[in-house]
């Protein structure tokens, strides 16, 4: 055996060890959390505080220039059977008349009445934002602001089914555990291979997500579907201890799961039920697509968070070194092994989750073979466009990966 056959086998090996790793913590993930759902009305109860009420949740909901998608989202906040709920939202710098159907909820007006009549609503409006984060700065207004022990993040373009709050509420029993990231899935009402693509992408990052989870190493979730408790914040520092970044959400999971020397360290988890899913829009173009995961792959890669960094970092030098060494294989067809564990990994992980989370996702049929093999495609061009240096946008903005280092 050469050099380059040891080399080929030591990679192999390491990739097969650390995709192993994966499907464990997600197996982890799944089973913790399948307690939840052997018995659903008792898992839908809410965790009760120690006077016997159920614990005060503050839902906190950003929108800017969300008019479009709003209504959904309130709709289904009517909808919500959790007993004692408040909804606090931020109207950040909106000009699309978000700010008006935000105030129809809170005054109980028609289609909101039944919801709204039963809820306490705080909107904050604010006229200027300094970032540089634009939504760190909002979402920091709307946690000073909420009442709650526990919070709950969504967003204005979301809508969530009727027992969200209650099983992401029931998911915080355990006073040790202080966030618990939920899963977001793609509507699946569009058509077509964008449509279906993000549908199918969005339910394996969530896999990867949960799968780190469950190893105790979580570095990232969606941030329009994560709870926390206060305590756990406040424990780490509060929110002003979360550094500024492009994944906001993800450097709050590191700052909770990180803790602080000297207080109380609280463990994260993730939530695998139906119930406790937040459906969002698919975007509308393929510029819009790769913007969006664009900011989610610069925020793994250059994560202020060491073991994030350096997780993710590994994780899209796997995929990319199978992905590049397939235009070489007539030149060298020894460097089969590299796309053969990389598009192997990946029908397993396709398989784990239409298992785990195939509720999500719309019938695929034939397509889901083409998925399989674009997914790594798609994840190595967004690697090599932050490793370039190729900056994303949020809600107008610029956010450079660098700017956050």
């Amino acid at each position: 055996m050469d050099t380059f056959d040891i080399f080929r086998a030591g990679c192999f090996i390491f990739a097969l060890l650390f995709h192993g790793a994966l499907w464990v913590g997600l197996f982890k993930a799944w089973r913790r959390d399948r307690r939840f759902e052997r018995v659903l009305e008792p898992a839908l109860e809410p965790a009760l505080e120690p006077s016997g009420g159920a614990p005060l949740v503050s839902v906190i909901i950003p929108a800017h220039n969300e008019a479009s998608c709003l209504p959904a989202l309130l709709e289904s906040l009517c909808r919500q059977d959790y007993p004692a709920a408040e909804y606090v939202f931020i109207d950040d710098r909106s000009t699309d008349g978000s700010g008006e159907l935000l105030h129809a909820f809170a005054a109980g007006a028609s289609p909101f009445a039944e919801g709204a009549a039963r809820r306490r609503v705080t909107i904050i409006s604010i006229t200027e934002n300094s970032g540089p984060n634009h939504k760190q700065y909002a979402l920091a207004k709307g946690i000073a602001a909420a009442s709650g022990s526990l919070l709950l993040f969504t967003d204005g373009d979301c809508r969530a089914p009727p027992s969200w709050i209650s099983a992401m509420t029931a998911r915080m029993d355990d006073p040790r555990v202080g966030l618990v990231l939920g899963p977001v899935f793609k509507d699946t009402a569009g058509k077509g291979f964008l449509h279906r693509y993000q549908c199918f992408d969005h339910a394996v990052r969530y896999m990867y997500l949960a799968a780190s989870t469950g190893l105790d190493a979580a570095g990232g979730g969606f941030g329009n579907n994560l709870i926390f408790r206060r305590e756990a914040l406040e424990a780490a520092g509060g929110y002003e201890a979360v550094p500024p970044s492009v994944t906001e959400d993800a450097a709050l999971i590191a700052t909770i799961r990180q803790g602080s020397p000297g207080k109380p360290h609280f463990k994260v988890r993730a939530a695998c039920g139906a119930g406790t899913h937040i459906l969002t829009r698919t975007e509308s173009s393929w510029k819009r697509l790769v913007n969006q995961t664009l900011r989610w792959n610069n925020g793994g890669l250059f994560s202020t968070d060491r073991a994030t960094r350096i997780g993710y970092g590994v994780l899209m030098l796997i995929i990319a070194s199978g992905v590049l060494t397939v235009p070489f294989l007539p030149l060298c067809p020894g460097l089969w092994i590299f796309p053969a564990m990389v598009f192997a990994g990946m029908v397993l992980n396709a398989v784990l989750t239409l298992r785990i989370f195939g509720f999500s996702m719309p019938q695929l049929g034939a397509v889901s073979i083409l998925l399989v093999l674009f997914i790594p495609c798609y994840f190595t061009f967004l690697t090599i466009l932050g490793i370039l240096g190729v900056k994303a946008h949020w809600a107008g903005a610029d956010l450079s990966n660098r700017r956050f280092a």
